[in-house]
């Protein structure tokens, strides 16, 4: 067996966790970075260009990655609501409740209000902090809502997904009428209706941009897109006419629209870099890109998006669900131009970013996520930091995904394993004429020209070729593949990335798979209840003025109302 025994691995993991420390505290805001998160929804791990697909170009998310560091293993929850609470918590879905599926709109239910939410400590040390776009953590209740639990402002959207003109969303299961689900703060916002959505959330982000120049206290920005997640079932793919059309070479006209969604949010990536420049903002900021989980290629919410040549998809177990596209850019990162290779886990960002803003963190505070600032920071060849990560762990499913170092666990899988296989493959035909220049249309776009000025060395075409060219994840051969509804699945990521050669059956890897099982199992003892609520009748928009509300306590009307994509609440 290659490498540290797998005791001594998850030692060294749980020795990092509580031996993790945060600088001290400084009195004073002057000088701490401006933090920008800008978070794709339900994007496909292939579906930036910096990893070598070329049947769509994503300029401005690549420069961010190449005058930066490509997160070339960034791992997530796999579904919006536990990926979202991760985040904003630092701590493992089973800590919060939300191990089990999403917050349907009509649930009264919540993330936790035991948990201190990242928002809530930076506005305590003095930031202005604000949420733009996608909450999807609950909103029964007002105290569920974005501005009870730590934001200043929130402009968006409390539920799950919204159609990307109109505004209103309608529940998949239930029966329950459409409703509009858009608000300033706690009240409904009607302004800008039919402007589309992606730039409507960019807009009002550059506004916030701009009104904090020259303002002492520094900026948190969580910019949360709804693309490229679906609208409602009727029109589940949305993009302008103009945009669209710009990707007439792609056969599928699904893929089309898709391509032309990413577009959109490749855009308004260039767009906040650029507000950050233009307002003197940007050589004291942070400014990171993700999306919240793998693409559902197929099934439920489908949108075409690609995890090629990742196993799975969204909402399972596999590295196409749990390992997601990122990018990070800072003038503080010592080794800008270079991949981070350390795996880092959504849970890490709070802790990893109040170090980088000098914010100590209570002692009280129990978290899953670990510090990686010094990592991300410091040089390219920093060592990385043994650790582990819980991917999934769903008592009602029966699904396990763990990782340990480099070592994957799974047991169980969701949807019957229809699911598990590679879902999708590179179209080699429909390539984005652009890719013959490919260098030089990352170059011009708005977010290289901006971050140029700040490398440590040139951004030659060599460099980004090469950068591109170990971006790429390259599969081995099928060995003895798995079937986690009948056996335990045991890989080594680190060498199998596409999860194709299940070790679990090997007796020279048997104390590595007593290690993993011994670690879920005390994982499992310290869950929480999950916090899933069946949804109730008085959440239908209809009886709240065709409007989703905190229907929890407000009282509905006695009749329903006909709602539509036009008329009430916005008349």
């Amino acid at each position: 067996m290659r490498g540290l025994s797998a005791f001594v691995v998850l030692l060294l993991c749980l020795q990092r966790v509580k031996t993790n420390e945060t600088p001290a505290a400084t009195s004073s805001t002057a000088g701490r970075p401006n933090i920008i998160i800008i978070m794709a929804d339900d994007m496909g791990f292939d579906d930036v260009s910096f990893r070598g697909g070329r049947e769509f170009l994503t300029p401005n998310i690549d420069a961010l990655a190449y005058h930066g560091r490509i997160l070339d293993r960034l791992y997530v929850p796999p579904m919006c609501t536990p990926s979202r609470g991760a985040l904003l918590s630092g701590r493992y879905p089973i800590h919060t409740g939300t191990q089990h599926f999403v917050i349907s709109n009509q649930e009264p239910w919540s993330l936790t209000l035991n948990a201190t939410l990242m928002p809530e400590i930076f506005q305590q040390a003095g930031y202005s902090t604000n949420l733009i776009g996608k909450w999807h953590l609950g909103f029964s209740r007002p105290e569920y809502t974005p501005t009870h639990r730590g934001f200043d402002y929130h402009y968006g959207y409390w539920g799950a997904y919204i159609d990307y003109y109109q505004r209103r969303s309608k529940m998949p299961a239930g029966n329950y009428s459409l409703g509009y689900d858009f608000r300033r703060n706690m009240e409904l916002e009607c302004r800008d209706r039919g402007v589309y959505v992606t730039d409507l959330l960019t807009n009002e982000a550059e506004r916030v941009i701009r009104e904090r120049e020259g303002q002492e206290r520094p900026l948190f920005l969580l910019l949360s897109h709804l693309a490229t997640h679906t609208a409602n079932q009727d029109d589940p793919l949305q993009a302008p006419e103009e945009e669209i059309r710009k990707f007439a070479y792609i056969k599928d006209p699904n893929r089309r629209k898709y391509a032309a969604m990413v577009s959109k949010l490749d855009q308004s990536v260039g767009r906040i870099v650029s507000a950050l420049n233009s307002t003197g903002q940007l050589e004291n900021s942070i400014v990171i890109f993700y999306s919240d989980n793998g693409a559902p290629s197929v099934g439920m919410f489908a949108n075409t998006g690609s995890n090629w040549p990742l196993r799975g998809q969204k909402n399972t177990p596999w590295e196409g669900g749990v390992r997601v596209t990122g990018a990070i850019w800072s003038a503080q990162l010592q080794g800008r131009g270079n991949a981070f290779t350390q795996p880092i886990y959504v849970a890490d960002w709070l802790p990893s970013l109040a170090h980088a803003a000098g914010i100590e963190l209570p002692h009280t505070l129990e978290l899953d996520g670990i510090d990686l600032w010094p990592q991300l920071a410091g040089p390219a060849d920093a060592p990385h930091v043994p650790r582990e990560i819980l991917h999934m762990l769903d008592d009602e499913w029966r699904v396990t995904s763990f990782l340990l170092g480099h070592w994957k666990y799974i047991n169980g899988t969701t949807s019957a394993g229809q699911y598990d296989q590679v879902l999708t493959y590179r179209e080699l035909d429909d390539l984005d004429p652009r890719e013959s220049r490919y260098v030089v249309e990352v170059r011009n776009s708005p977010t290289s020209r901006v971050l140029s000025r700040h490398d440590i060395r040139r951004m030659t075409q060599q460099r980004v070729m090469s950068l591109r060219r170990s971006a790429a994840v390259r599969c081995g051969d099928l060995q003895r593949g798995c079937n986690p509804l009948v056996e335990e699945c045991l890989f080594d990521i680190s060498t199998d990335a596409c999860e194709a050669n299940n070790l679990a059956y090997s007796e020279r890897h048997s104390e590595v798979l007593s290690a993993l099982r011994q670690r879920v199992k005390l994982l499992r003892e310290g869950a929480s209840a999950t916090g899933n609520r069946k949804g109730i009748r008085n959440a239908d928009p209809a009886l709240h003025k065709c409007a989703w509300e905190a229907f929890d306590v407000e009282i509905p009307a006695l009749a329903p109302m006909e709602c539509d994509y036009q008329g009430s609440p916005c008349e």
